[in-house]
């Protein structure tokens, strides 16, 4: 009998999956619990160093975001 993976935190699952690699169901509700590409956002490689603190700024403003919707 398996156990109840949603009732796991992440890294309970992380850890059983570690101790039990060949469970494929556990590993499929670890990735069922993944961010989509939706959600993520890209950067890619500054050309100047204006780009730079563009990319600077919008990355702080992206984690303070995140930030507060976990609160």
């Amino acid at each position: 009998m398996n156990p109840d993976y949603n009732a796991m935190s992440w890294s309970e699952l992380r850890a059983y999956i570690l101790t039990h690699r060949d469970d494929l169901d556990a590993l499929e509700a670890m990735y069922a619990r993944r961010s989509p590409d939706s959600e993520a956002v890209w950067f890619y490689p500054p050309k100047t160093e204006e780009e730079q603190r563009q990319q600077e700024e919008m990355f702080r403003l992206e984690i303070e975001k995140r930030s507060q919707k976990k609160t």
